[in-house]
């Protein structure tokens, strides 16, 4: 109890920092005339308070671990990533933070899941490994979502989100002069542009390795909270890690007394 308790202080701390950082930078975008990135400090507020709905209104106990997880990462990729461009500056941002994604959402998705698992309503009972199974899919399903949003959004309103890559090197079966299913290895050292030659070190793929390299992050971060969730059912309370980031379904008794507390 008392680490719990801990654990709650030090993410109250955390959120009112991160919501103080968030305020200054509001302000800070308005004096500049940028009222866009004014919009995302305000939605980042409004994002914060997320997981303190989701507690009241679904009977579902954040853990204070995960709950600073979810702050830092919105805070990372709305104010860091999007507002002062961390996403341009720094080449792993945008990793990190769809690896984080993958975790988080495996956790969304491990949660509803034991919602019903847990529900005398429903006489099944799931094993372990079809719970972290489901968290693994749901967190793959967003994970698939969102790169269709980023591709909708490149394609039709002409952004990037689907960010470039210099590719130094090609293997085409057209390039084959035989006309044989064989691969050809050509180096690309430059591409033309209208007619003006820039020397990348390469060609510009215009976003299918980001979106595989997404992907393939959100499923490291996936298959990591799905390895956690099996070991939290099989053990269940007894694991510090894997209790400090699993959601919790309260029961009616709990519900009850929580209501009478406040």
């Amino acid at each position: 109890m008392k680490a719990n308790s801990g654990l709650k202080k030090n993410r109250t701390k955390i959120q009112m920092v991160l919501s103080t950082l968030v305020i200054l930078s509001v302000v800070r975008q308005f004096f500049l005339g940028n009222y866009h990135n004014m919009f995302l400090g305000i939605l980042t507020l409004i994002l914060f308070m997320v997981p303190q709905f989701l507690d009241r209104k679904l009977s579902v106990t954040i853990p204070p671990g995960l709950e600073t997880v979810i702050l830092i990462f919105i805070f990372s990729a709305e104010i860091l990533g999007e507002i002062n461009a961390f996403y341009v500056k720094i080449p792993i941002w945008d990793t990190i933070l769809h690896t984080t994604n993958g975790f988080l959402m495996a956790a969304i998705g491990f949660a509803l899941i034991d919602l019903f698992n847990r529900s005398d309503r429903f006489s099944i009972k799931m094993s372990p490994y079809f719970v972290a199974f489901f968290a693994f899919c749901f967190s793959m399903t967003v994970g698939v979502m969102w790169e269709f949003f980023e591709f909708s959004m490149d394609w039709f309103f002409g952004m990037d989100m689907q960010k470039d890559w210099i590719v130094p090197a090609i293997n085409s079966v057209k390039l084959n002069p035989t006309g044989a299913n064989v691969p050809i290895h050509v180096d690309v050292q430059s591409l033309v542009v209208n007619g003006e030659t820039w020397n990348l070190g390469g060609y510009l793929d215009i976003g299918i390795v980001d979106t595989m390299k997404d992907l393939i992050v959100n499923f490291i971060g996936a298959v990591v909270f799905s390895v956690i969730g099996i070991l939290y059912l099989r053990n269940r309370g007894k694991g510090k890690l894997a209790a400090s980031l699993i959601p919790q379904v309260r029961s009616k008794q709990e519900e009850e007394h929580s209501s009478r507390d406040q």
